[in-house]
């Protein structure tokens, strides 16, 4: 069945994601479709206008490049982006505060248009289908008790640590601790205040030391922080600044008297696999255990401990 011209324009004017006519110079020459309003405004006043004129030029050039791979190529490309009012020129302040994630399928046209090469932009809005995603991935990343990483997201940093580590020398160091007599604060208190204290224990870690480490519950009571780019010598003033926090403010917050012991170590060359250096620390922690515990001690190569007792 052949259409008319007049019905092509009717149904390229249906179609729910807006498709766009852009030239190799960034021109906007046509517009079809696009009217699913709950995510698309009308966007006819760009046709005739470029993306340098609509956008500030960091994105404008961006999509540009797009344009281009696309036309060189010849195949489908697809990308992924987001858009927001500080991206367009004039609405700074007024446009959309957060960023709106879109997939761009991209297809070079077999035909010049006014004289330029042009590419089909379809642009779909993933916002939603994005937030779900990102919500899944936390969840799958993140321990619900703490709102720190779980065990699976710290193997995974571990093991990128690892990488660095033998191919850049970055040094990383992994600290170890866990609750001293937390079965007793469980037996004693019930297992909802053992809870609280695990749970302030994740406040304690986020407000002290912030994104440059990679923060972890390993399992019941065990917590583990990454130091990226820290020396065993420059994690140890870290490691015991943070005892001493969580002591004082769980004593302050839930009127608990308690304390904690951990390990430290860094990766050394001689390691195999990115969990050697957990397998230390925690060989600390446990002679921190040995030594009367609420203390750091420190495993250096040769297995020499550093101690770290008591206030220090």
């Amino acid at each position: 069945m052949l259409f008319s011209h007049e019905q092509l324009q009717s149904i390229l004017s249906t179609l729910p994601d807006p498709a766009f006519i852009l030239t190799r110079s960034g021109r906007y020459a046509a517009l079809f479709g696009g009217t699913d309003d709950r995510y698309y405004h009308d966007g006819n006043s760009l046709v005739g206008q470029t993306m340098f004129d609509v956008l500030h030029y960091e994105k404008a050039n961006w999509f540009a490049q797009q344009i281009s791979r696309a036309l060189d190529s010849k195949a489908l490309h697809i990308v992924e982006y987001t858009l927001s009012g500080s991206d367009v020129k004039g609405l700074e302040n007024s446009g959309p505060h957060l960023p709106i994630w879109f997939e761009g399928r991209i297809q070079a046209l077999g035909f010049q248009v006014d004289g330029e090469d042009a590419v089909v932009w379809v642009a779909s809005n993933i916002t939603e289908k994005n937030a779900i995603e990102m919500r899944l991935r936390e969840q799958s990343e993140t321990d619900a008790l703490t709102g720190l990483f779980n065990r699976r997201k710290l193997l995974e940093a571990l093991q990128s640590r690892y990488e660095l580590f033998f191919h850049q020398q970055a040094p990383t160091t992994a600290m170890m601790f866990d609750v001293d007599n937390f079965k007793q604060i469980n037996d004693e208190l019930g297992h909802l205040k053992g809870d609280e204290v695990l749970s302030e224990i994740g406040c304690v870690c986020r407000n002290e030391l912030g994104t440059n480490n990679i923060l972890a519950r390993l399992g019941g009571d065990e917590f583990v922080v990454l130091m990226p780019g820290t020396t065993c010598d420059e994690a140890e003033k870290i490691a015991n600044l943070l005892r001493l926090r969580i002591i004082m403010d769980i004593e302050d917050k839930l009127k608990i008297g308690t304390t904690i012991s951990g390990g430290l170590s860094e990766f050394w060359p001689s390691d195999t696999s990115c969990e050697d250096v957990l397998k230390r620390a925690d060989d600390g922690l446990y002679q921190s255990k040995r030594d009367g515990r609420n203390r750091i001690s420190t495993i250096r190569p040769g297995f020499q401990l550093s101690k770290s007792a008591v206030g220090m």
